[in-house]
């Protein structure tokens, strides 16, 4: 896979979600969660992945700088590297009991940190172990 198609995938699966995230009839009440300062929107996705409108919202400008990271075709590598110590950031915060709720904002707990910790493992493989092609950095291949 091309290092840009990675920004697409990843833009428009995030997209998606977020998306997704905001439609009250895919969401299931979270009855034994957590309390948030923040609760608008919130419930879990599927009824696995707790959400709520900022985490929502933070899924969608994901997704946007994910798309137009591929539509300019440049800037995918500080994309995958930044989406990496993000996501990585907030798995090991959903682990630890007292910031599983982003201090009261965004659901970080349940099926999220697996979720967060893929998804970073994989951005960090495409941020710093692979190599670019010489159509990932705009050189034509004919050159």
């Amino acid at each position: 896979m091309r290092l840009r198609y990675f920004g697409l995938v990843v833009g428009i699966l995030f997209l998606l979600l977020g998306i997704l995230g905001l439609i009250p009839g895919l969401l299931s009440l979270p009855v034994s969660a957590p309390l948030l300062k923040f609760s608008m929107g919130y419930g879990y996705l599927f009824g696995l992945f707790p959400v709520n409108l900022l985490h929502n919202f933070i899924h969608i400008a994901i997704g946007v700088w994910g798309i137009i990271v591929y539509l300019r075709g440049a800037g995918t590598r500080l994309f995958a590297r930044s989406l990496a110590i993000f996501l990585g950031i907030m798995a090991v915060l959903g682990l630890i009991p007292v910031t599983k709720m982003l201090f009261g904002l965004a659901p970080l707990f349940s099926h999220d940190i697996w979720l967060h910790a893929l998804t970073a493992a994989i951005a960090a493989y495409f941020g710093w172990y692979r190599k670019p092609k010489a159509e990932d950095i705009g050189v034509s291949a004919a050159v």
